[in-house]
């Protein structure tokens, strides 16, 4: 029995469908959950003696998949999106140009096809409970159980070693409710933990853990924000000398992970009072202390070992056309891949630094229901959704809306991409809806998760569509 047991006979099919494809072509998105999906059939795939080559799309639309088509691979298997271009994927099919196979998570689009595995079709939450590198493992256990084993490593024959990346996958896809995975995610962190390669703990749940010095840890954390600590250097590093920390060892800076257990709780303990004191809301101040994911085979204290950072890593290179550099990380490349995502990495951090900034200087427009706000070509369009996402909440945005942000496309198109919060859903809203909705109405198209989604809308239709999806959002907050 597979990890999802409503998902064992769809995964069997698509897996016994693979085997009989004498190469496969896999094809994959860009962002973290992306990278870890192709990483992950990747890997399942050579285990099987299944002869592949991966290549990833930032947008899966008709030229692409036309493109896909003239590859001249017989089968196709799609990770982290494909089901919402079913219509146009099926043209394909029909036309007998290649099989899809799909491992997906976002809603389906009309057309139907064999080889479907989406949580969604079995009434699993693909926006909570698993993700596209989720469905991946999914299969790639299937993959293991179709098998006679003789082509794997005896001690990774059933493939639950993968499930490290599927947590990997479905924390940079946002799956943690309340910070903690939930539903069918949890089948797959049970058996990361039976096979030995992942532990599941309670700790500090501030970013940068594993490679922060101590003071920066607290300044730069945005989880929660404590006056006199956060954003502030000196009072971080005060807040510390006073606990009477050890901030540094051997002349190098010390980190979370190097602390004593001893020396996490006086810490935590003093934060969390700190926090209170400084009028924190006490359920805001909770969330200093949460669920965390450890990768156990990774080196302590580096950006690997933690599910958070590493999915970080993951985004700063393929949102920056290096997609080879972050699977060659999945795929286990410490050296050089792991140098390259390293240096994206620092330019990542300083592209969204100055993507919020910019947002904080120019404002949001409020609408209706809805805030927006449109980055031109001074945000990457492969990033301005994360930019927004970070948006929400900072001085002038409102956290109680939705906000929606454009970043151009070319010279024809332009970029959306909408985020929420899980009390806005909580209260109706879905995001897929509306950005599929007010794309298709303005002749673009749309889809995603209820939380966050996407579209790509012809140039100059920003204010029809702007004013499409205020309409929509106001139907679904009522």
């Amino acid at each position: 029995m597979g990890p999802v047991p409503a998902l064992e006979d769809r995964a069997i099919d698509c897996a016994r469908r693979l085997r009989e494809a004498s190469s496969v072509l896999v094809a994959s998105h860009i962002d973290a959950d992306g990278l870890t999906s192709a990483a992950i059939a990747a890997r399942a795939l050579e285990r099987a003696g299944i002869a592949h080559e991966v290549v990833f799309e930032n947008q899966l639309d008709d030229d692409r998949i036309a493109a896909i088509a003239e590859t001249g691979y017989d089968t196709v298997l799609f990770t982290d999106f494909g089901s919402g271009q079913l219509d146009a994927i099926a043209e394909h099919e029909d036309r007998g140009a290649f099989e899809p196979v799909i491992a997906d998570h976002h809603q389906p689009a009309e057309a139907t096809t064999e080889y479907h595995l989406n949580p969604l079709l079995k009434n699993i939450d693909g926006a909570k409970e698993l993700s596209g590198a989720g469905a991946a493992y999914v299969l790639a256990r299937a993959l293991a159980e179709t098998g006679d084993g003789q082509t794997a490593t005896e001690d990774k024959s059933d493939n639950r070693d993968l499930a490290a990346l599927a947590v990997v996958g479905a924390i940079g896809d946002m799956q943690a409710v309340d910070g903690e995975l939930v539903g069918a995610n949890r089948g797959i962190v049970e058996e990361g933990d039976e096979a030995g390669v992942l532990e599941e703990g309670t700790d500090l749940a501030l970013y940068g853990t594993q490679t922060r010095p101590l003071p920066k840890l607290l300044e730069y954390a945005s989880e929660v924000r404590i006056p006199g600590i956060s954003n502030d250097e000196a009072g971080a590093v005060a807040f510390l000398e006073e606990l009477g920390v050890e901030l540094k060892r051997d002349g190098d800076w010390r980190r979370w992970v190097d602390l004593s257990a001893e020396e996490k709780q006086t810490v935590a303990s003093a934060l969390l009072q700190r926090a209170l004191r400084r009028g924190v809301p006490a359920e805001k101040a909770e969330r200093l202390i949460g669920t965390t994911y450890t990768l156990k085979d990774e080196r302590r204290g580096t950006e690997l070992r933690d599910a958070s950072e590493f999915s970080t890593l993951l985004n700063a290179t393929a949102r920056y056309e290096r997609a080879d550099v972050g699977l060659a990380v999945c795929l286990g490349d410490r050296a050089g891949a792991m140098e390259r995502a390293r240096t994206l990495l620092q330019n990542h951090r300083r592209r969204l630094s100055e993507g919020l900034t910019r947002v904080k200087e120019q404002g949001v427009e409020q609408e209706s229901h809805l805030q927006w706000f449109d980055a031109g070509t001074e945000i990457r369009e492969t990033i301005v959704g994360i930019v927004a996402g970070m948006a929400l909440g900072v001085d002038g945005v409102d956290p109680n809306r939705p906000i929606v942000a454009f970043a151009r496309k070319g010279e024809e198109e332009t970029k959306v991409s909408g985020r929420g919060t899980a009390r806005l859903v909580g209260q109706g809203l879905d995001l897929s809806t509306v950005m599929t909705e007010a794309a298709g109405a303005v002749g673009g198209e749309g889809g995603g998760h209820d939380v966050a989604a996407g579209a790509t809308i012809p140039a100059g239709a920003e204010e029809q569509f702007i004013a499409r999806v205020d309409a929509v959002v106001g139907e679904q907050l009522g």
